[in-house]
């Protein structure tokens, strides 16, 4: 029998296809080999990107040059451009203001031959900290409301270059998505003066279907309502708003924990394409003891067709315990 089930933080519901479940091997994701050709993000090639905003680098090699380990760069077709001024304004009943921002590259490693799971613990470790160094800098600009940190990978979840890289996006807004966790954490919170992501960790612990793997920091669970077949959520366990806020013995076992999710889920599902997000508290946001930053990986398994879109809904074949199952029994 089907169920609907109902995401505790925002509302949205879903659909638990049970009767067309579907199984790791019924995903079927069609490779798409390499095309080579010329790579602007390869090292000698510095002077085909925009100048780099920071770099992590060894010995004395200069900027814009190789020698770097890490390379953060403005992104060449920014869907948002830091110049100018907000300008908000209406135009009867409509709002619009200038698009002002950051769009940034973090090519996350100079091989190109390198995917994100075949990087060392160190090499996304320090990917973790680029994310964290970009938030701090950009938080300086008063304009910016939140810092969106995404990858892409694989050409069906929107991946244009083949060179590993996830990028950053700042905005003058609050994105609808974490407006609308934000607003649910704090409902929970007003009602029950308890973090709701605290007591999806403390749930999950107890009943243990949904957790993949988990450390001294950190939980990986399949979300009891997930939008798409086993996406994972990887979340700190102590209460943690900002994720820019995390200390150094956190990072480094995030890398860890999350290298072998990524590991567990290329193993389970044949490498698919995926997208993973973080969603942390909104810039200058002050106390948010409601808020529980996270990361949200997603492999693109699914296509969204005329249901999904014209009623919110997700259709989802895989229940998330059978792909907790799965993934928790993965040997990597």
């Amino acid at each position: 029998m089907p169920e609907l089930r109902k995401d505790p933080i925002i509302g949205r519901w879903v659909i638990i296809s049970t009767e067309r479940g579907k199984r790791p091997a019924d995903f079927i994701v069609q490779y798409t080999p390499p095309k080579g050709g010329f790579c602007p993000f390869c090292p000698g090639n510095e002077d085909k990107t925009p100048i780099e905003i920071m770099a992590y680098r060894s010995g004395k090699s200069l900027p814009n040059t190789p020698g770097w380990s890490l390379r953060v760069v403005a992104n060449k077709y920014p869907a948002l451009r830091v110049e100018g001024d907000i300008n908000r304004e209406g135009d009867g009943v409509y709002d619009k203001m200038n698009g002002i921002g950051a769009h940034e590259i973090i090519i996350e490693s100079p091989d190109h031959n390198d995917t994100i799971a075949t990087l060392s613990e160190k090499q996304f470790e320090d990917v973790l900290w680029a994310y964290r160094d970009r938030i701090i800098d950009l938080k300086k600009d008063i304009r910016l409301r939140y810092v969106l940190i995404f990858k892409n990978h694989g050409e069906t979840a929107g991946a244009t270059l083949e060179h590993t890289h996830s990028q950053l996006i700042a905005l003058p807004i609050i994105p609808k998505r974490v407006t609308e966790e934000l607003d649910g954490s704090l409902e929970y919170y007003n009602y029950k003066e308890r973090c709701i992501f605290c007591d999806i960790i403390r749930q999950d612990i107890m009943q243990g279907i949904r957790i993949i793997t988990e450390d001294q920091d950190f939980i990986a669970i399949t979300p009891y309502a997930p939008k798409s077949p086993f996406e994972i959520w990887l979340l700190p366990k102590k209460h943690e708003s900002y994720f820019e806020n995390a200390q150094k013995h956190q990072y480094e076992n995030l890398a860890k924990i999350f290298l072998d999710v990524l590991k567990r889920m290329n193993k389970v599902l044949n490498n698919p394409p995926y997208n993973f997000i973080l969603h942390t508290s909104p810039l200058g946001n002050g106390d948010t003891r409601h808020y529980h930053w996270h990361f949200e990986i997603m492999p693109t398994l699914v296509k969204t067709a005329g249901f999904e879109w014209g009623s919110g809904f997700y259709i989802n074949p895989t229940p998330p315990e059978e792909a907790a199952k799965f993934l928790r029994e993965a040997k990597v």
